[in-house]
């Protein structure tokens, strides 16, 4: 294992894949912590933050370009950029199992499924992770 690929990247990257990791150590914070507390609340805000991070800068991301510069998964950065603030909203309406499902989506969906491609061959993390 060895970080060298992704410190040699493009700036947009490490940030990108170094926030993704705090996301998801976060997200599983928050699903084993009590919810509703202000733990859980400031912690979360932090998470939005990170994933909206992480979604803005995908946008400087084009290691797979399948649609002139982007990808599809472009699509699902626009999506996490629609979702999060109307999961902060339902938190807010005390919809808690809107806000539960989509928030549970986003860190299932963006972190987790997204996360795992990224360990195919040829990308950056699989270099990261596996070597060369």
């Amino acid at each position: 294992m060895s970080l060298a690929p992704l410190l040699d990247a493009a700036p947009a990257i490490p940030f990108h894949a170094f926030a993704a990791m705090a996301a998801f150590v976060l997200g599983l914070v928050q699903f084993a912590a009590p919810k509703g507390t202000l733990p859980h609340r400031t912690v979360g805000w932090i998470w939005v933050i990170l994933m909206a991070g992480i979604a803005i800068s995908s946008f400087w991301i084009h290691q797979l370009r399948l649609l002139g510069r982007f990808s599809p998964i472009h699509l699902l950065s626009i999506f996490t950029l629609a979702m999060l603030p109307l999961a902060v909203w339902r938190a807010h309406r005390h919809q808690v199992d809107a806000h539960r499902r989509t928030m549970t989506s986003l860190f299932l969906g963006a972190l987790v499924i997204a996360g795992l491609f990224t360990l195919l061959p040829g990308r950056i993390m699989h270099a990261v992770v596996f070597g060369h």
